[in-house]
């Protein structure tokens, strides 16, 4: 069975609260449920993970070496300038794909860089709660 972990950077605990009519009012919770449940359906295992700190993040990409076959990372904020989360996901050997609820690229101009993206084997943006779910497609495709 394949392992995936799902992993969710800062503010991303308050989904269903913060700027709704940015990312809609599902919650954490409910994307982490309805991913660990379509997972489920196609043979594959999740642990979910969010931190709102750096440090902790990256001490979990580096426990994901040999006890996954994938990630799902949306890295929130971190996105856009976090050299050191960019430098763990290109330091492991587990492939990940970096998601969005929004569409970066169509918002403020700051958020329209990933560094992160460069070291991903794909980036899903703007697709909702659904990108999670395409994520784990691509990951259990590969």
């Amino acid at each position: 069975m394949k392992k995936i972990l799902v992993l969710n950077g800062p503010n991303l605990n308050l989904l269903g609260v913060r700027e709704p009519d940015v990312y809609g009012t599902v919650t954490l919770a409910d994307i982490e449920r309805e991913v660990t449940e379509y997972a489920a359906e196609r043979g594959a295992s999740v642990d979910c993970f969010q931190s709102n700190h750096e440090g902790a993040l990256i001490d979990k990409l580096h426990e994901a070496r040999g006890a996954y076959d994938g990630i799902v990372y949306n890295p929130g904020a971190h996105t856009h300038y976090s050299y050191a989360l960019r430098d763990a996901v290109s330091s492991i050997d587990v492939p990940t794909v970096e998601v969005h609820l929004s569409d970066i690229s169509a918002r403020e101009e700051f958020r329209r860089i990933s560094v992160i993206a460069p070291v991903c084997v794909a980036q899903i943006k703007g697709k909702g709660k659904e990108g999670y779910k395409e994520a784990v497609d691509v990951l259990l495709a590969r």
